[in-house]
């Protein structure tokens, strides 16, 4: 029993993980880990806020991976392989508690001390045969002054620097198909200080420095490295190091910065498994601005001007920046909706309008009904939702009526609602595209959309006033970003579930002979939807298999998934194939598209059992047309049926 956030008494989601592991039922219960674990958040150190995660991460270390899928078959498993200049091992615990805090499951493949070396380049080692998702290779101020003179100066490790830069370059280009994690290295005063004359500490500053810009820089051209920056965490948390444990244990990254850094790496496993948030929704009153808009009317609120005001000011400013590189913005407020819309539009405050929110939802409903009405409008699924709100009960109702929705708990101190929203990386991507930056104004597209269907006299009449036009080819250089991003994040169009690397895609469609890969590229009346679709297929014994296909829910139901098909069906055909295949594997959200292959004449070759794939088939006899309402401009390439594979 603690004091919780709000002063009441009561159980902590670590109480409740003692207890699950007293009955030995953590196997049983993991699906409740998340729930409990966010309950925490807020709460003091010690009592399952900050440190939580390691404490959650030591009782989850008995567990059986395999048995805890055995009861959630769904639970998506993230491998990590860690290794590292020093002892790294104590980032173990850490990790598992954020990755449970989000709903995964690791599985740890642990390196010797000072390995990585070898750990990294022996394709049958541990670490390697593993296939890790992630690897983190974690450095320290040790893998460069473990390689200078015993008598140093700035220009040793300038040197020992250069050397560590290039084994560092060697490690990211021979990554393999996970993603490999760097840090920087923070400079210890045990080093720093040893110099005595100012000149030569700044220089040796200065050569740090470069040191860690140049390792950041190797992001650049190295698709498959993160290298996560350190300097931030350790303006916000504790030392570096304990020095005894340096000294005894060659532990040169304290408890307090690897818990952070395992929160940074939490975040990464996210993204790198497509769970990247899409859409933040705010409450307006003591949460956008201060004081009650309904109460004390426009004249009455503030984001300048007073200490507090410019606090809510500066959050503006920060969720207008998330705005800009493609989180979708929303608004759900206890207000009216007339009084709200004056105060967006016209409050000399303001810095985010009525134009930087693709849905505004100001009445008096529940907020849970409310979030769930914002993912209907938008066409996601709740668990793409980020909840931004100043009221525990409004929170409360919100954690219990959608579960999947993530809840960031804002309180009565505006100074904090910074750290607090982006304490958890909720839209941390690997990296941006141009689609990202212009979401927003498509979601605004979208609404003129909708109106257009709503005066339409049908579906059909809606279609071919919307003017659709497709462009269905292999990949341009630019895209292979945008077409990892999609087949990761795409969950209710996604035929078998998965999801690929850039780096993947990369090396599938460096092979044309054995592989097809087509992005589907669509626009209309309103303007480019951009990137919006792809195919993955495997070319064998004279046909083709169709391992995936991927399409965004905002062009759901216009036809593109038929034109693709029937393009891709005839293409075949010219090609002299024999056949093609595919294969449908239920998951917990692409139901929709379980009869897109019987529509456009594949038969079932398999039915499967409830849950299970399915089998398809299509001889190629008869093809479907393109829908007519879809303009069609294909590059398809292909090789011919006699082409030696």
């Amino acid at each position: 029993m603690t004091t919780g956030p709000t002063g009441t008494t009561g159980p902590t989601g670590l109480d409740r993980l003692r207890e699950l592991r007293a009955l030995g039922l953590l196997e049983k219960a993991y699906d409740e880990v998340p729930a409990l674990l966010a309950a925490d958040e807020g709460r003091p150190a010690g009592a399952g806020g900050a440190g939580g995660a390691a404490a959650a991460g030591r009782l989850l270390a008995g567990l059986d991976p395999d048995a805890v899928l055995a009861r959630h078959p769904r639970t998506p498993v993230v491998t990590v392989a860690v290794t590292g200049e020093s002892t790294v091992g104590q980032v173990v615990d850490p990790l598992r508690g954020e990755l449970a805090r989000h709903g995964l499951l690791l599985r740890a493949v642990l390196g010797e001390h000072g390995t990585y070396l070898r750990d990294l380049t022996e394709p049958d080692g541990e670490l390697c045969s593993a296939e890790p998702d992630l690897t983190l290779c974690l450095l320290d101020a040790e893998t460069l002054f473990a390689r200078i003179p015993e008598v140093w100066g700035p220009e040793d490790v300038a040197a020992a620097g250069e050397e560590a830069l290039n084994r560092c370059a060697a490690l990211a280009a021979a990554a393999g198909s996970g993603t490999l994690v760097l840090n920087t290295v923070p400079l210890p005063r045990t080093y720093s200080h040893r110099l005595l004359d100012h000149r030569s500490r700044a220089l040796l500053g200065a050569v740090w420095r470069e040191f860690n810009a140049r390792l950041l820089r190797l992001t650049e051209s190295a698709p498959r490295l993160v290298v996560i920056d350190l300097e931030p965490l350790i303006g916000e948390g504790g030392p570096v190091t304990d020095p005894r444990l340096a000294r005894y244990a060659k532990v040169q990254l304290g408890a307090e910065l690897l818990a952070a850094y395992a929160r940074e790496v939490g975040h990464l496993a996210r993204a790198v498994r497509g769970m990247t948030r899409k859409c933040l929704v705010l409450d307006l009153d003591d949460t956008l601005w201060d004081g009650v808009l309904g109460e004390r009317g426009a004249d009455g609120i503030a984001a300048a001007g007073t200490l507090r005001g410019e606090a809510f000011g500066a959050f503006q400013k920060c969720v207008k920046q998330l705005g800009s590189q493609g989180v979708l913005l929303a608004v759900s407020s206890k207000n009216d909706e007339d009084l709200v819309l004056g105060a967006l539009r016209g409050h000399p405050d303001l810095v985010l309008r009525e134009e930087d929110f693709v849905r505004i939802n100001a009445n008096w409903e529940p907020k849970d009904g409310n979030l769930a009405d914002i993912a209907d409008r938008l066409d996601l699924a709740a668990d793409a939702l980020v909840f931004a709100d100043d009221s525990p009960a409004e929170r409360a109702r919100v954690r219990s009526g959608l579960p999947g929705v993530a809840v960031v708990p804002l309180d009565a101190e505006p100074a904090l609602h910074v750290t607090r929203l982006l304490a958890d990386g909720w839209f941390d991507t690997l990296r941006l595209t141009d689609e990202d930056r212009a979401r927003t104004g498509e979601y605004h597209r979208q609404r003129e959309r909708r109106a257009l269907h709503e005066r339409a006299g049908s579906h059909q009449e809606f279609l071919r006033d919307l003017g659709v036009r497709l462009d269905i080819g292999p990949p341009r250089p630019h895209e292979f970003a945008r077409l990892s991003q999609l087949t990761l994040r795409t969950n209710q169009f996604n035929l078998t579930g998965g999801g690929h690397q850039e780096s993947e895609l990369v090396a599938l469609a460096a092979a044309p002979d054995r592989h097809l890969l087509l992005a589907a590229r669509s626009s209309d009346r309103f303007g480019d939807n951009g990137l919006v679709g792809a195919v993955l297929g495997t070319f064998t014994d004279g046909a083709l298999h169709l391992d995936n296909m991927w399409l965004s829910c905002r062009v759901l139901a216009r036809g593109i998934e038929q034109a693709c098909l029937a393009v891709l069906l005839a293409r075949a055909r010219a090609l002299g194939l024999s056949a093609v295949t595919a294969r449908y594997a239920p998951t917990a959200r692409n139901h929709r598209v379980r009869d897109l292959y019987p529509s456009c004449g594949f038969t079932r070759v398999r039915p499967g059992a409830a849950g299970e794939a399915v089998e398809f088939h299509h001889d190629l006899a008869r093809v479907p047309d393109v829908p007519g309402h879809v303009r069609v401009t294909e590059s398809l390439g292909g090789r011919p049926a006699d082409e030696p594979r």
